[in-house]
């Protein structure tokens, strides 16, 4: 009798449909990119193709947090964020908190990965650091600068310097209001931003740095984060914990970076 109800659950689990596992990714942008970013280079339409629904952007409003398209009934999405991305990190981190509450909300005991172009890498793994008690699967950075980047450096000095006066007059206001952001991201020192987030405790996920190199060709690599602030693995609380991509190009993203996060996607799904 026992082996007979085995051979009948045996039989019903060979014809019932496999779940793939309900997964939401969230793509941050990087300095000066807005919420359609990801989308005017093509990668959200490769996502799609792939079967990822495009679930919109989340935009912070009067009436509260509002998506521009109704949530669609996919057990895969992938959302953009309307972020301050000239603002501080700590203000951007507050967008980002009140976000993904209501997509942690919406999607409650689903897998949750994070991919950050640039400064929006960073502005993940803070995140992470700041609410490990929720649970990230993956982050993915693409040409973030987590040690930091002489390009900062050189836009704090022209802040403090007579263009920051005549900036607002040339059209130039962005110099100025990205002040604090400049400041985050200078090269990590102590009682910098990057020098205390770096030396935080990060709760176990997946690591992943998509990193630019020069060829040593006509590739000139990325000119505004240098390689070696690229790689995760150089952050002192994650060393070794990393996984690193290395890839030709300049900082902006391309379609071979919408390839890679696809490939790395599936390899998430298996794990």
């Amino acid at each position: 009798m026992r082996t007979k109800i085995s051979r009948i659950l045996l039989s019903v689990l060979l014809i019932l449909p496999i779940t793939a596992a309900a997964e939401t990714l969230v793509l941050l942008q990087g300095y000066l990119a807005d919420e359609d970013y990801w989308r005017e280079t093509g990668i959200t339409r490769m996502l799609t193709r792939d079967g990822w629904a495009d679930a919109g952007t989340l935009r912070t409003t009067r009436a509260g947090i509002r998506a521009d398209r109704p949530l669609p009934g996919s057990s895969r999405r992938v959302y953009t964020l309307a972020l301050p991305s000239e603002a501080p990190l700590m203000v951007q981190l507050r967008y980002l908190e009140q976000y993904l509450d209501v997509i942690v909300n919406l999607h409650p005991n689903e897998s949750l990965i994070l991919a950050g172009h640039s400064a929006g890498g960073v502005l993940g793994r803070l995140y992470m650091v700041e609410h490990p008690d929720i649970p990230v699967a993956a982050l993915i950075t693409f040409a973030s600068p987590h040690l930091g980047t002489d390009s900062a450096e050189i836009g704090a000095m022209a802040g403090r310097s007579p263009l920051g006066w005549v900036a607002p007059l040339l059209g130039g206001s962005t110099l100025n209001r990205s002040q604090g952001l400049y400041y985050d991201l200078v090269r990590e020192r102590p009682g910098s931003l990057l020098f205390w987030l770096n030396r935080q405790d990060h709760p176990s996920s997946r690591y992943i740095a998509i990193v630019r190199e020069d060829d040593g060709l006509l590739n000139f690599g990325d000119l505004v984060v240098p390689v070696w602030s690229q790689d995760m693995n150089q952050v002192a609380a994650l060393r070794g914990r990393a996984r690193k991509f290395v890839t030709q190009g300049g900082h902006g993203l391309s379609k071979q970076d919408g390839e890679l996060l696809l490939q790395i996607l599936r390899s998430n799904s298996q794990v």
